[in-house]
């Protein structure tokens, strides 16, 4: 007993995931991103800005960055900063829309395609297959035209685009799951098929669901921001990143900070998500720890 006790006590401990994600310098600086912008999307939703990002200012017109305005002021004397913590609120909304719908979604037919195959799982494939065959980008321009412009459409938008891409990716782990010998058991005992996938299949596939969506989230800021930037998106005078930079087009020479700060802002929020991704892998793949 006292030598089972011994090698017992002796086991590595594995560590934390928490543990793992601080000692990774990808997931580390993705996730110190990702909570700035979070922060400063929830100020920016509930109003905690600086100035009302609609408020003008006339004789305030084009200020450069002051310490009265930290990012300066546009072609109507609004406050750049307001206005970038308003887009960023708006861009969090269609972020968590759009993913949230396209993952439940598609993450639901691709397992359901995974798990009973056969012929549906060829109707499921080859539907999603048709939606891959549009680039994505041009999809989203579809969807939003059909629909119209503005903050909703353009999360709806989003999500029947990356709806295909959380199917496939939900569908390739439960082909591998479903012949494991504890699926198999519990079939042959009689258990329910949803409850097979929900309590035996899907805790097992979240690894790469939860880099997936990661990834997801800084596509939607980077398509929310192309869409507006077009007219199809975020409709003035809400503000928007895409909205902002479209409409310093005419006077970026004098006024280069109006296409700086909402750059910035497009190019830091996906990084953030990217990064915090990459660092996710690392830590949930098992093969990528051991070559790291």
């Amino acid at each position: 007993m006292t030598a089972v006790l011994s090698t017992t006590e002796t086991l590595p401990q594995q560590p934390s995931f928490l543990r793992r994600l601080l000692a990774n310098l990808s997931g580390v600086v993705g996730l110190v991103i990702v909570l700035l912008f979070l922060v400063v999307a929830v100020l920016g939703i509930l109003g905690l800005t600086p100035y009302p990002s609609i408020e003008q200012h006339p004789r305030d017109r084009l200020q450069a960055p002051s310490a009265t305005y930290l990012m300066g002021t546009d072609l109507f004397g609004r406050d750049v900063t307001s206005r970038v913590m308003e887009g960023a609120g708006n861009s969090l909304k269609v972020a968590l829309l759009s993913v949230s719908l396209s993952s439940v979604v598609g993450i639901t037919l691709g397992m359901i395609a995974g798990f009973v195959g056969g012929t549906v799982d060829n109707i499921i494939m080859r539907v999603m297959d048709i939606f891959f065959a549009f680039p994505a980008l041009l999809l989203a321009l579809v969807v939003v035209t059909v629909m119209g412009p503005g903050l909703t459409q353009t999360g709806l938008a989003i999500a029947v685009v990356y709806m295909p891409i959380f199917a496939r990716v939900a569908r390739g782990p439960v082909l591998a799951m479903k012949e494991r010998e504890f699926v198999l058991a519990a079939r042959c005992l009689g258990m329910n098929p949803a409850r097979v996938l929900s309590r035996h299949i899907f805790p097992n596939t979240l690894a790469p669901l939860i880099v997936q969506i990661s990834l997801a989230l800084s596509w939607s800021l980077l398509t929310e921001a192309g869409l507006s930037f077009l007219g199809l998106g975020t409709q003035p005078p809400a503000a928007s990143w895409g909205v902002m930079l479209s409409e310093s087009r005419g006077i970026a020479e004098k006024a280069p900070w109006l296409l700086l700060f909402p750059g910035l802002a497009i190019m830091l929020g996906v990084m953030g998500f990217n990064l915090l991704g990459d660092g996710l892998r690392d830590i949930l793949d098992p093969r990528m720890r051991g070559t790291r």
